[in-house]
C-alpha cells in the first residue's frame, strides 16, 4: 500500500482518522489554555498580593505544577480522579469502577500545568507596566473596574503575548501525553495507525509533521497578534 492509499480519506486509509485526531488535539489544547489562563491569572494575583499567605499559596502552586513531571500529573488526575468518583458513587449505591472522561482529565491536567507557567508570564507582564499609567488613571477618577479594563489588562496582555506564545506551544506538545489514558488525539492516532500497518516510521513522521504544522500556525497567530498590538500602540495618542 503506497502513501496516498495510507492517507486516503476512505475506509481503507487513515487520513480521516488523523484529521479527527488533529482536531481533538486542537480542542484539547484550547480548553487547556483557557483553563490555564484562569488558573494563571489567579495565581499571578496571589503571588503579587500583599498578604504573605496568598504569596505562599501562589508559590506552592508554581513549584508543584512546574516541578512534577507532566505525565505524573496526568496519571494522578486520571487514576486518582477515577478512584474518587468511584468512592463517591459507592456512597450512592453504584457498583464497580467508574472511569472519568479522558478529555476532561487531559484538559484539566494540562490546564493546571499551563496555568503555572502562565502565572509567571502574567506576573512578569504586570511588573513591566509603567506605574505612572496606573497612577494617571487613578488621578483621572477611574474606578477600579475601569482601570482594570482600560489600562491594566491591555498593558499586561501586550507584555504577555510573547510568553503566552511559548506556553501555547508547550501545551500543544503536552497534549500528546494524554494518549496514555486513551484519548485519541494526534499522537494516539499515529500510534494506532503505525501499529496496524507496521508503517512505524511513516506514521510517526506524519504525526511529527502534524505537530509542526500546529505549532507553526499557533506561532504565526501570536506573531500577528503582537504586530497588531504594536501598530495599535504606535497609533495611540501620546505615544512616540
Amino acid at each position: 500500500m503506497n502513501l496516498l492509499q495510507l492517507l486516503s480519506l476512505g475506509d481503507t486509509g487513515w487520513g480521516m482518522a488523523l484529521l479527527k485526531a488533529m482536531a481533538m488535539t486542537v480542542a484539547l489544547t484550547l480548553c487547556a489554555l483557557l483553563l490555564g489562563a484562569l488558573f494563571g491569572s489567579l495565581i499571578a494575583a496571589a503571588k503579587l498580593a500583599r498578604r504573605r499567605l496568598w504569596r505562599v499559596v501562589g508559590e506552592a502552586y508554581s513549584v508543584l505544577f512546574r516541578g512534577i513531571p507532566e505525565l505524573l500529573v496526568i496519571y494522578l488526575f486520571y487514576f486518582g480522579g477515577a478512584s474518587l468518583v468511584s468512592a463517591i458513587g459507592h456512597w450512592f449505591g453504584a457498583e464497580g469502577y467508574i472511569d472519568v472522561p479522558p478529555f476532561l482529565v487531559g484538559a484539566l491536567a494540562v490546564g493546571l500545568i499551563s496555568g503555572a507557567y502562565q502565572a509567571e508570564v502574567y506576573r512578569g507582564a504586570y511588573l513591566s507596566v509603567a506605574k505612572g499609567e496606573l497612577e494617571a488613571a487613578l488621578a483621572m477618577g477611574m474606578s477600579w473596574s475601569l482601570r482594570l479594563r482600560r489600562v491594566l489588562v491591555p498593558q499586561v496582555l501586550r507584555y504577555a503575548l510573547p510568553g503566552l506564545g511559548n506556553v501555547c506551544q508547550m501545551s500543544l506538545k503536552d497534549s500528546a501525553l494524554i494518549s496514555v489514558i486513551g484519548l485519541v488525539e494526534l499522537m494516539r492516532a499515529s500510534q494506532v495507525a503505525a501499529g496496524s500497518t507496521r508503517q512505524y516510521f511513516t506514521f510517526y513522521l506524519i504525526g511529527g509533521a502534524g505537530y509542526l504544522l500546529l505549532t507553526g500556525l499557533s506561532g504565526r497567530l501570536f506573531n500577528l497578534a503582537e504586530a497588531r498590538v504594536q501598530r495599535t500602540r504606535q497609533r495611540s495618542p501620546g505615544q512616540s
